[in-house]
């Protein structure tokens, strides 16, 4: 089982993003979870959602303390301490930061892989959102799934369909712009 841990801020698309995530796992005939755990529900609360996949069926009902992965939609989290991103993460896991700084600038243990993507410049050059509040969910998706290799980018581009409530084509174009310019470490 791989479980996945997203951290954001209300309004960035944390819980729809673990939502297309599961829709493109289904789609590839894998078992899925997906659930959010939010506090007062307001645009710019801290969040997380939560992911499980599996090729079997999922017992497991909790929150996800030891993700295998993490995906981080505001890097502004890591600088606060307020969300810490990296407890419970497995050894060997991969936190995915949208930021446009070096994975360097944020510190984390050599026991992860750590890459940053700048989601939030490739969500305003498709108008997903607006410069103070970009909604970068499906780009960071895109640049997830080429990392892990969770699904197809096809599959994701199919649920990103699905499950986005406005501007599919253009979070379409996000998530593929993403897949295509993450630079993995190591391939």
């Amino acid at each position: 089982m791989i479980e996945i841990r997203l951290h954001g801020r209300g309004g960035q698309g944390a819980v729809v993003g673990a939502n297309i995530l599961a829709e493109a796992a289904m789609r590839e005939g894998k078992y899925v979870q997906a659930f959010p755990l939010f506090g007062a529900e307001r645009r710019g609360a801290a969040v997380q959602a939560f992911l499980r996949v599996d090729t079997k069926h999922i017992y497991v009902k909790d929150v996800v303390e030891r993700p295998d992965h993490v995906i981080v939609l505001d890097a502004g989290l890591i600088k606060t301490k307020a969300a810490q991103v990296d407890k419970g993460l497995k050894k060997g896991g991969w936190i995915l930061i949208n930021s446009n700084e070096s994975p360097e600038v944020f510190g984390f243990s050599t026991d992860f892989s750590v890459v940053t993507v700048d989601a939030s410049s490739i969500a305003i050059k498709h108008g997903l959102g607006t410069v103070q509040a970009p909604i970068v969910n499906t780009a960071i998706l895109g640049s997830f799934i080429k990392l892990i290799d969770l699904v197809s980018l096809e599959a994701l581009l199919h649920a990103v369909e699905a499950e986005v409530p406005a501007k599919k084509k253009a979070n379409v174009a996000a998530a593929e712009e993403a897949y295509h310019s993450v630079k993995v470490p190591g391939r």
